[in-house]
């Protein structure tokens, strides 16, 4: 698997919080079968989590080197999960924030709760440059939940849908898990991800995509779990 979502990077936002954290993690996911992985930690304006491209970009190459040192073989890239903001198209181009893994996709979240007003205008902004946009966890925004058609929208503008593999095993409560099973079902899934912040212990990502095999065949789980997020870190 290759997963396009994760908060490896130590002391930057809500994930790792030190380097040790970080190697844990990253074997962990290793040891379930994840081969590569981008981090991509919250980049949200006005708030503490605004750490830049420059200092990821250093964490991540100490990172390297101790997954190395340690013989843990799953590669690792940069990416940023970037909280929806009129300013994101500026953040991009400044290289305050980063594309997943140097590509031209975008990973952008929602309010989990609230609703941002201009989020489609400022998608479809930021595709209309050659980003290509793909929406974190939507089966876990609470205007989503309610409201099926937002993703239908979306998906007929091109923005690209990732969820979580949590969502599958109950993670975040039913009305996620009958969202993203929906998602699954009616084939609007572009790639999944972890979303891990912290060590589990508990191969949720092997339980997830056990799961999965209830709404994919082989070929489509391959094509969820590698195929297309491969896209994505093809051009490193």
């Amino acid at each position: 698997m290759i997963d396009i979502h994760s908060h490896i990077l130590p002391g930057i936002d809500d994930g790792a919080r030190t380097l040790g954290d970080s190697i844990d993690i990253v074997q962990e996911l290793s040891s379930q079968g994840v081969t590569d992985i981008v981090a991509t930690p919250h980049y949200i304006t006005d708030t503490i989590y605004t750490s830049p491209r420059e200092n990821n970009t250093k964490l991540l190459i100490e990172l390297r080197r101790v997954l190395a040192e340690a013989g843990i073989t799953a590669n690792v890239f940069l990416g940023n999960e970037i909280f929806i903001d009129i300013t994101i198209a500026e953040l991009l181009k400044r290289k305050v924030v980063s594309t997943l893994a140097e590509s031209k996709y975008v990973l952008v979240e929602f309010s989990l709760n609230e609703e941002y007003p201009n989020y489609a205008d400022i998608l479809g902004d930021l595709m209309e440059q050659g980003y290509k946009v793909i929406l974190a966890h939507p089966e876990r925004y609470l205007m989503t939940q309610r409201d099926y058609g937002v993703i239908e929208n979306l998906c007929d503008m091109g923005v690209l849908m990732q969820c979580n593999l949590g969502s599958f095993i109950d993670k975040y409560g039913k009305a996620a898990e009958k969202l993203a099973v929906r998602l699954a079902k009616e084939n609007r899934i572009f790639a999944m991800g972890s979303d891990i912040h912290h060590i589990r212990g508990d191969n949720s990502v092997l339980k997830a995509q056990k799961r999965l095999r209830k709404y994919y065949n082989k070929s489509e789980l391959e094509r969820v779990l590698v195929k297309n997020p491969g896209k994505i870190i093809s051009v490193v």
